[in-house]
């Protein structure tokens, strides 16, 4: 059984998961993207594959580094897909919305599914059962939300998000959470609302790191998993390095 590294750096996070084969064993949260934080991770895990996904201007060592020591794949728009994208300029297309769009189609092979991230923003991402990538949607995330109004007021505090919030705030703190974290769970129900007026039978995937502020305010079933992004890692890393 091989050990795969799957490299996920975000606007707000840099993370790397550990596969043993297809089961996922721990996510490491990394400090930097320096060469020695990851030579310390190879050394540790003796992984025969990686995969690097980055929306981040990351430091390009890093994957000469991970060429040398394994069988290396940077995610990209040259890379093959389990799906397609019939969209225009497929270039320009996020690295973290195809992660999630792999992660559809191994989970859910044979169905319609609308695959959520919620980072730094809200992506919506259709893909149907034809594996095609038809596109979505991309809006403002949780932190984004609360820090442009902190940033494009006067005097609106910054403030953390809370799972307990009220839905009736009672003070500036309690109204700005209920405004953002009900408000873009309304967002998420509605647009779920609008794609099932268009289309039939389709899952709907949840992930992201904010992922759990919003589940238990949402009426639409959906199919909740907060690693949903490296399940689609692996599966894109596999989709290109058959070898080991």
């Amino acid at each position: 059984m091989h050990t795969s590294l799957c490299f996920d750096f975000g606007n707000t996070r840099l993370k790397c998961a550990i596969f043993a084969g297809k089961e996922l064993q721990e996510v490491l949260v990394l400090e930097n993207d320096d060469t020695a934080t990851v030579i310390a991770i190879l050394e540790q895990y003796q992984p025969q594959k990686a995969i690097l996904s980055s929306v981040i201007n990351h430091n390009i060592e890093l994957e000469t580094l991970l060429s040398e020591k394994t069988q290396f794949h940077k995610l990209g728009h040259t890379s093959k897909l389990p799906f397609t994208t019939p969209v225009g300029k497929p270039e320009t297309i996020g690295a973290d919305r195809l992660a999630i769009c792999a992660a559809a189609v191994d989970l859910f092979p044979n169905a319609h599914n609308l695959a959520i991230g919620l980072g730094t923003c809200i992506t919506y991402n259709y893909i149907n059962k034809s594996h095609e990538f038809l596109g979505g949607s991309i809006s403002p995330g949780m932190t984004m939300r609360f820090r442009a109004m902190h940033e494009q007021t006067a005097l609106l505090p910054m403030v953390e998000p809370d799972h307990h919030f009220p839905l009736i705030g009672f003070d500036t703190k309690t109204n700005l959470q209920s405004g953002v974290i009900m408000g873009m769970a309304k967002e998420i129900d509605g647009i779920i609302d609008a794609y099932a007026l268009k289309f039939n039978n389709f899952n709907v995937l949840l992930t992201g790191g904010d992922m759990a502020f919003f589940v238990p305010h949402l009426k639409n079933r959906i199919f909740a998993d907060p690693y949903l992004i490296f399940k689609g890692l692996y599966a894109i890393c596999e989709y290109n390095i058959t070898e080991v």
